[in-house]
C-alpha cells in the first residue's frame, strides 16, 4: 500500500487518476482508518488531502459559505458565521463520533463514505447544499449533495475525481433548519433514523418553502417532497405537522436489523421529522 500527501488538488487528482489499482481518499480518516484496521478495505493507494491548504478554508461566497473538504467538525462549530446561518448542519456534523473524533471528522468524508446513516448528509440536503468536484485534465463541476451517494459505500464520483468543497447557500430571512436523529444510546451511536428540515416563512408566518429529508431508512438520503408540501402554505401548525409526519413515515423504506424493525423505523421517521420541523420553525421566528 502506498501513501501520498500531495500539496495541491491537481496533484491529488493526478495521483488518483493514475492509479491502476484501488485508491482511497483520506480527508479526516475517521471512517477510512477504521476500515483499514478491520480489513474491510485494502487499497493500493491512499491520498491524504490534509496538506492542501486551500481545502482547510471556510470562505464567504454569494452570501453563503464554501467549506473546504478537510475542515473538521470542531473547526466548523467554531465558525460563528456558519453556525449562525446553518445551525442544523453544524449540529449534524457534530453528532459524528466523540469530541476527539470531531477534531478530524469532516463533512466531505461523511458524504463520500456513503453510509445511509450518515448524519451530515440529510442536513446538507435539507439545506440545498452543493459540492464542487475536481477531476482529471482540470475538469471541475458542481453537483447536489444528494446526488453523490448512490448506495451503501458507493458514489457517483468518476475515476480521479475528488470533492474539494461544500457550498452552503445564503439563507433567506425568516428561515430555519434543524437535524435530529434517533439512536439507542445517548451518544456516539449510528442513527436508526435521521431527519433534516429547512423552511422559510413570509412576514405573516406562512411557510413559503421547505425541504424535508430522512437518513438511515433507505439506501441513500431521501428528499421527501410530500412532507415539505404539507408545510408550504401553512403556519406550520399542528395539522400541518401531523401531515408532515405521516408523509415522512410513508416515504421511509427501512430494513429490519438489530437496531430496529421496519415498522419502528417508519414510525420514528415521522416523529423525528415533526420534531425537527418544530425546531426549524422556532429558528425561523415562527
Amino acid at each position: 500500500m502506498r501513501y501520498e500527501a500531495p500539496e495541491s488538488v491537481t496533484a491529488a487528482v493526478a495521483l488518483l487518476a493514475g492509479e491502476a489499482g484501488t485508491a482511497r481518499v483520506l480527508a479526516g480518516g475517521t471512517d477510512l482508518l477504521v476500515q483499514l484496521r478491520v480489513g474491510f478495505v485494502e487499497p493500493d493507494l491512499i491520498v491524504d488531502l490534509k496538506r492542501i491548504e486551500a481545502l482547510h478554508e471556510i470562505v464567504e461566497e454569494d452570501g453563503g459559505y464554501r467549506i473546504g473538504a478537510v475542515v473538521s467538525g470542531a473547526e466548523l462549530e467554531e465558525h460563528a458565521g456558519v453556525s449562525a446561518m446553518w445551525p442544523g448542519v453544524v449540529e449534524a456534523v457534530n453528532l459524528i463520533g466523540s469530541t476527539q473524533v470531531q477534531g478530524r471528522a469532516t463533512m466531505v468524508g461523511n458524504l463520500c463514505n456513503a453510509s445511509p446513516a450518515a448524519d451530515a448528509v440529510p442536513a446538507m440536503v435539507a439545506a440545498s447544499a452543493t459540492v464542487r468536484i475536481s477531476g482529471p485534465n482540470g475538469r471541475r463541476r458542481d453537483a447536489d449533495v444528494g446526488d453523490i451517494a448512490t448506495g451503501p459505500g458507493k458514489t457517483s464520483l468518476e475515476n480521479g475525481e475528488i470533492v474539494e468543497s461544500v457550498f452552503l447557500p445564503a439563507k433567506p430571512k425568516h428561515s430555519g433548519d434543524a437535524y435530529l436523529r434517533f439512536i439507542p444510546r445517548t451518544e456516539m451511536d449510528i442513527a436508526v433514523v435521521g431527519a433534516g428540515v429547512s423552511l422559510t416563512l413570509d412576514d405573516n408566518g406562512i411557510c413559503t418553502d421547505a425541504r424535508v429529508t430522512l437518513g438511515a431508512v433507505a439506501v441513500k438520503v431521501l428528499l421527501v417532497e410530500e412532507a415539505a408540501a404539507a408545510l408550504i402554505g401553512t403556519k406550520v401548525d399542528a395539522a400541518a405537522l401531523e401531515k408532515l409526519a405521516a408523509a415522512a413515515s410513508a416515504a421511509a423504506k427501512p430494513i429490519d436489523d438489530k437496531r430496529g424493525t421496519k415498522e419502528f423505523r417508519k414510525k420514528i421517521s415521522g416523529v423525528m421529522a415533526r420534531r425537527a420541523a418544530q425546531i426549524a420553525l422556532k429558528r425561523a421566528g415562527g
